[in-house]
Parts: structure tokens; C-alpha cells; sequence
């Protein structure tokens, strides 16, 4: 494991650490991992290349802290905590709307999407580090909740299917974003839009759902799609 200095910066070196993070990602997202130099990210963000390795370690610590930065779902997990006195449906909402929120975000520079989308094509350690690092637990969660949906005589299997639909549903927003905008040029992911659309996906996945359970838990789920769309 890539040892980095672990004492609390100060404001200048936070500052400095903070510009090699954005540098690198943007030079990262555009030259892959292997092409990016360190000469170039440091020129860029305006630093010695000895902050590289005071910080990171070296360029592989550095590629994994910023694509860490950029991808993780920390937030998502601790939202899905806070919401697990809810119902589950609405459990189901709250996750999708963090879900697309983070793949949506238009506040977010356009390099953390591009990164990730490299990182899928020439993949390194960093992507077997963030599936256990935020992923799985973020899958977990979703399929956690759609078994309490199901109910317990679901299979396991059945279960992770379902789980991969909902997160396929959000993603296809993300994937084809650049169609869509050219289908809809007024089309906007703002925080209204994202929370339309989570509700959408809610009760589409709800309704699809009832297809998996026993006829009790159907009843559930009707009751509880009526109630969410009257809230």
C-alpha cells in the first residue's frame, strides 16, 4: 500500500494538494493513466513535483486519491444509514435520488464522468479498490433494500438481478446524457429535474418489482406505491 503523508496540512499545503487533485484529474481524464507525466500535472496546477510525493507518494497514489475523490459514493452510503428507520419504498427513492444525484451532478467538473469512463476501458487496481471501497457497499445497500421490498422467500439471486435494473435505470441517464440533450435542448438535471426523475424510477421499479413477490407483499407494495404518489 502507497504510504502518504498523513499529518494535517496546512492552509497553503491543502491548497496546494487541492490544485494537483483538479490538475491531475483533468490531464488523467484526457491521456489515461499511463500517458499522464507528473511534469505535466504539476506545471498545470502550478506546484513542484516534490509535492507529489509529499503528498501522494507518487503518481499512483496520486491516480488513486483523485479518482477516489472524484467517484466516490461516501455521501450516498451515509444518506442510505440515516434513511433506514423509512419504509422501504421510500428508502428506494431516497437512494435513487442520491444515486442520480452524484451521476447527474452539473456542478461536477466534466472530467470526474470522462475518468471514470477510462478507467472502464484500461482498468487499473484503483477501479478493485473503489468496488470495495464504495461500490459493493452501495450495491449492498440497494439490494438490502429491495429484499425488504420482495420480502424474505425471494431468492438471493432474483434479488441482485432487481437491484441491477434500478441502478441500470440511472445509469442509462448518465451514459446517454449526450443524446438526450440533443433529443431535448431544454433537458436539465438540476435538482428538481433529478428529483422528478427519481420519483419516476421509484414507481416504474416498484410496479416492476410486484412481478417477483408473493401476493402478500404485492399488497404492500400497492399500498405503499399509493401512498408515495399522494405524498
Amino acid at each position: 500500500m502507497i504510504k502518504t503523508n498523513t499529518s494535517p496540512p496546512s492552509d497553503i499545503g491543502q491548497a496546494t494538494r487541492d490544485r494537483l487533485l483538479s490538475a491531475a484529474g483533468q490531464i488523467f481524464a484526457d491521456h489515461g493513466f499511463q500517458n499522464a507525466t507528473v511534469r505535466d500535472i504539476c506545471s498545470r496546477a502550478g506546484a513542484n513535483i516534490a509535492a507529489i510525493n509529499y503528498h501522494f507518494g507518487d503518481k499512483q497514489g496520486l491516480y488513486s486519491e483523485v479518482f477516489l475523490y472524484a467517484c466516490s459514493l461516501a455521501a450516498d452510503n451515509d444518506t442510505a444509514k440515516a434513511d433506514s428507520g423509512l419504509p422501504a419504498p421510500e428508502r428506494l427513492r431516497r437512494h435513487i435520488s442520491a444515486f442520480l444525484a452524484h451521476l447527474l451532478d452539473e456542478g461536477r467538473p466534466a472530467w470526474h464522468s470522462k475518468l471514470m469512463a477510462r478507467e472502464l476501458v484500461e482498468p487499473t487496481g484503483v477501479l478493485d479498490d473503489l468496488i470495495g471501497h464504495s461500490i459493493r457497499p452501495h450495491f449492498q445497500g440497494l439490494i438490502d433494500i429491495v429484499s425488504a421490498i420482495l420480502g424474505p422467500t425471494v431468492p438471493a439471486d432474483v434479488v441482485q438481478r432487481c437491484a441491477t435494473s434500478i441502478v441500470g435505470q440511472c445509469v442509462f441517464f448518465h451514459n446517454s446524457r449526450p443524446i438526450l440533450v440533443r433529443l431535448d435542448p431544454e433537458l436539465r438535471f438540476g435538482h428538481d429535474q433529478i428529483e422528478a426523475l427519481a420519483a419516476h424510477i421509484t414507481t416504474f421499479s416498484l410496479t416492476g418489482l410486484t412481478a417477483f413477490m408473493p401476493a402478500r407483499e404485492v399488497r404492500k407494495s400497492a399500498a405503499a406505491l399509493k401512498r408515495a404518489n399522494h405524498a
